[in-house]
């Protein structure tokens, strides 16, 4: 019996994370779902095995080389629902409104 799938239907994960590398300031197109999320994991899993073996600089490095990356994959993802790139910095607008002092209304 004949084994028709392409590597990239074996291992999505790897497609995923190589596509995320190779279109790294691509900020305009779609990413879908899977490859938003395939990506996070593989990068995620990369910063934690750096950190084990190479401490808290190993995990730094790691975080550094695919900040880039992750940012253009999350743009792409935006466009994919049909939103602006730019909503993601919608958590780091509610990060600053929950810290910034607030005045009372009198």
């Amino acid at each position: 019996m004949e084994n028709n799938q392409s590597p990239s239907n074996q291992f999505p994960i790897v497609e995923a994370t190589r596509d995320g590398f190779i279109r790294f300031a691509d900020f305009s197109g779609v990413s879908t779902r899977a490859q938003y999320w395939y990506f996070v994991l593989s990068t995620t899993i990369a910063t934690v095995i750096a950190q084990i073996a190479f401490g808290d600089f190993g995990g730094n490095v790691v975080s550094f080389i695919t900040l880039i990356p992750t940012i253009a994959v999350a743009v792409r993802r935006m466009h994919d629902v049909g939103k602006s790139g730019w909503f993601i910095l919608v958590p780091i607008y509610n990060l600053v409104l929950a810290v910034s002092p607030s005045t009372p209304r009198i």
